[in-house]
């Protein structure tokens, strides 16, 4: 199965392993209607891409249920747009409450490369049905790639020490994957905004076609009530790629901004 790899890189920090009960997150979402983050990806010194991740309120109701709007947008800049233009939509429709994904709808357009694909979710029945067929679930949490970023960040890891790990599993186009990521401690990070506190998190990655064997993946979010990723970095088979806060509006809590 082809994936694409600017959602993994403008959303790369957003995959966790599975475990057999639910996780536990904080009592409201660390999000609110009208925060909208941009970030750029930085291959060395050029800017290859630019990712926005917007959170829309949501005439759509599910099983009777209001919904919030996840939306990403990818696409390509400078040289890069010349010679391979990406233009990648992304949408996922998530319980107010539980932060749970009902449905999950994708439009990729990369060079002359084009799918569409949806899905699904049946958390209590542990299954999803996708473009691709009817596909189980190892228990009634588990997201796609968009809304499986946003309830990370709602995740309650007060207790969490450094060297522990966070699991948690995710549906793409037609399979679910397992992945997991470990805390690291606290770093501060300088960037766009300013210099922040951030909590440091290393997520596994798949080696394969982009990735080595060795490859290690890098992940800085706000050390405040947003839990903002503010800086990624991948090891690739050439080089790195890293991603970068441009801005962050609609915020919920102040940023953890260091003087």
């Amino acid at each position: 199965m082809r994936r694409s790899f600017l959602l993994f890189a403008v959303v790369i920090f957003l995959s966790f392993k599975g475990f057999a009960q639910e996780l536990p997150f904080v009592k409201e979402p660390v999000f609110q209607p009208g925060e909208v983050l941009t970030y750029k990806l930085k291959y060395g010194f050029i800017t290859a891409a630019e990712g926005t991740l917007k959170v829309l309120n949501s005439d759509l109701k599910f099983d009777g249920n209001p919904t919030y709007r996840l939306s990403v947008d990818g696409v390509t800049s400078g040289t890069f747009d010349v010679f391979y233009k990406i233009r990648d939509h992304y949408d996922s429709y998530i319980d107010k409450v539980n932060l749970k994904p009902y449905f999950f709808q994708e439009n990729i357009r990369e060079g002359s490369y084009r799918r569409q694909d949806k899905a699904r979710f049946s958390q209590e029945e542990k299954k999803v049905v996708a473009t691709k067929g009817t596909f189980s679930t190892p228990n009634n949490q588990t997201f796609d790639l968009v809304s499986s970023y946003y309830f990370a960040r709602s995740l309650d890891i007060s207790k969490m020490k450094s060297g522990d790990y966070v699991k948690l599993n995710y549906f793409l186009g037609d399979e679910v994957n397992q992945l997991e990521i470990q805390y690291l401690g606290r770093e501060i990070v300088k960037t766009k905004l300013g210099k922040i506190s951030c909590l440091k998190f290393s997520p596994s990655i798949k080696p394969g076609r982009i990735f080595r064997k060795d490859s290690k993946l890098y992940l800085w979010i706000t050390d405040d009530g947003n839990r903002v990723p503010v800086k990624a970095q991948v090891e690739i088979i050439v080089g790195s790629v890293i991603m970068e806060i441009k801005s962050a509006d609609g915020l919920k809590y102040p940023l953890a901004i260091v003087n």
